[in-house]
């Protein structure tokens, strides 16, 4: 049974095509992992179907009775509630239900006979409901979710203002679970989830009774929990039944198959052309040459497969620092209150260093106050000398107009037109994103924006915060190849070992210095 059908569905951005004629059906019990390179148009997708965006051309079909639950990338939470207070938000139907019971109660004391009896009635059915979706076992449930995300070392009682943009998200997919949508819609919920967490996740999705549709560049994460592929590339849709892994299997066959159809057809049509050319001047040969112009203005001549642009990476080495690049004493890290125990940190020249514990425990914190940008608690930092830094940060200015052309020409005014436009085009991006706003810019290709003006920068030492969130597998791998033969010092906040575990020397655990208990 189709819980979901899409019938041919075109949508773009001015002269950007994103989507054409795509089609798409989500069975009740589908696993469903929407894949493609970054600015292919995947969003783009799960906001049609929920109807924050309307399709150009085609049409968009749920089944009835259908609850939809959509984690996006800019979901926002209400300033002034406690996570406890948004998490309970996922039950607000029962919550309604339980105070018309009681409101009901209320009233019964001036009802007549015939009233009392459609009142017992009433609150009988709303009591039968509520008993059975589990309603006096809420607080335990939310408990056992928040847990399960990591927001129980964070404090249910601390106000989401508060939070970093990592622990919004966990707060945001936690009321999402707790809603027990009929379909969960999620776009890159991994992202800002430490292992532990991503691995609970992992449990969870591959038990869920439900559909979903998972878009996520975490392949391992995609591979186990996913039954069916839907892959975007160059505006078209196309199903594979099967992981992750079998996906790959089919899609490397069939780009061979469409490239040696290609290059048949190109033969045939040299063939024919040739044989026209020479035939068509001579009368014996005329009525052939006729014949064979007629059976090649017939052929529906095939589209060359296009290549997909793969970014490629470098970062410009500034001149040799110190041995010593920082030597932290007694350093404890913080705003208003201390997040970790007095720590002793050194980091060397060429060390290159992960760091890796549950969010919330200083990461960010860690790298702002190493750069200067925040003060620390108490202790010193102390940097080397002739140190050019270069620093990635987690999160951008999702307001950003300025074109990506524009901001990275304000940064460096110095260089020329046609030398913004190939730093950019090295980077992956292609002409329309170059001239399309930073803000409408998908968040791999923002990103790669970002990873452009840093790598325009001479630098020695590399001060990364997630730099892999969002970005598409080829980028992944591009940047990877990038920092393992990079000959400077790397500092980088990473949620996935399996981008870094093989090329850094050192792994920092936050856990290990933290006055939490975790």
């Amino acid at each position: 049974m189709s819980v979901l059908t899409v019938e041919n569905v075109t949508h773009g951005f001015g002269a950007r095509k994103i989507l054409e004629n795509a089609s798409f059906r989500l069975l009740k019990g589908e696993h469903v992992g929407l894949i493609g390179a970054n600015g292919e148009g995947k969003s783009t997708f799960l906001n049609i179907i929920t109807g924050q965006l309307m399709p150009d051309e085609g049409k968009v079909e749920w089944s009835n009775r259908v609850t939809v639950g959509y984690l996006d990338q800019h979901s926002v939470l209400t300033k002034g509630k406690t996570i406890r207070e948004a998490l309970r938000e996922a039950f607000k139907s029962m919550f309604d239900l339980e105070a018309e019971m009681l409101l009901t109660y209320d009233k019964m004391g001036d009802a007549s006979p015939e009233e009392l009896d459609k009142m017992m009635e009433d609150v009988g059915e709303i009591q039968t409901i509520l008993e059975t979706n589990g309603f006096y076992m809420i607080d335990a449930r939310i408990l056992e979710v928040a847990n399960g995300l990591g927001l129980g070392e964070i404090g249910l009682d601390k106000d989401v203002a508060d939070l970093s943009g990592g622990q919004r998200t966990k707060v945001l997919l936690t009321k999402l679970l707790l809603q027990n949508p009929t379909i969960l819609l999620l776009d890159e919920p991994t992202n800002y989830l430490d292992v532990e967490h991503i691995e609970w996740l992992r449990r969870y999705l591959k038990e869920y009774e439900n559909s979903f549709i998972l878009v996520s560049h975490d392949i391992p994460f995609l591979n186990d929990v996913v039954n069916v592929i839907y892959h975007v590339e160059n505006t078209v849709l196309t199903r594979y039944t099967g992981d992750y892994e079998q996906f790959q299997l089919l899609y490397n066959i069939r780009k061979g198959q469409e490239s040696k159809a290609y290059e048949r057809q190109q033969q045939e049509i040299d063939r024919l052309e040739d044989f026209i050319a020479r035939n068509k001047a001579r009368i014996s040969t005329t009525g052939r040459a006729k014949s064979r112009q007629k059976q090649l203005d017939r052929m529906e001549v095939l589209e060359k497969p296009r290549e997909k642009i793969k970014p490629v990476f470098g970062f410009k080495e500034a001149r040799t620092p110190s041995r010593m690049i920082v030597q932290a004493e007694h350093l404890v890290l913080g705003y208003d209150e201390p997040l970790t125990r007095p720590v002793n940190i050194t980091l060397e020249r060429g060390q290159k260093v992960a760091i890796r514990g549950v969010n919330g425990l200083g990461k960010t914190t860690l790298l702002r106050t190493i750069l200067g940008l925040i003060p620390p608690v108490s202790g010193k930092v102390e940097l080397g000398d002739f140190l050019h830094p270069g620093y990635f940060e987690q999160e951008s200015n999702q307001r950003n107009t300025k074109t990506a052309m524009e901001d990275v020409w304000a940064e460096y005014p110095g260089l020329s037109h046609f030398e913004v436009r190939q730093a950019l085009a090295r980077c992956g991006l292609t002409n329309e994103h170059i001239t399309s706003q930073m803000m409408v810019l998908s968040g791999g290709e923002n990103a790669k924006v970002r990873l452009c003006k840093l790598m325009l920068k001479d630098v020695n030492w590399l001060v990364l915060d997630e730099p892999t969130n969002h970005l598409d597998v080829d980028a992944k791998a591009e940047l990877k190849r990038a920092l393992t033969e990079f000959k400077g010092t790397v500092l980088l906040v990473s949620h996935e070992p399996e981008f870094y575990e093989d090329w850094v020397t050192d792994i920092w655990n936050v856990e290990n210095w933290t006055t939490k208990i975790i």
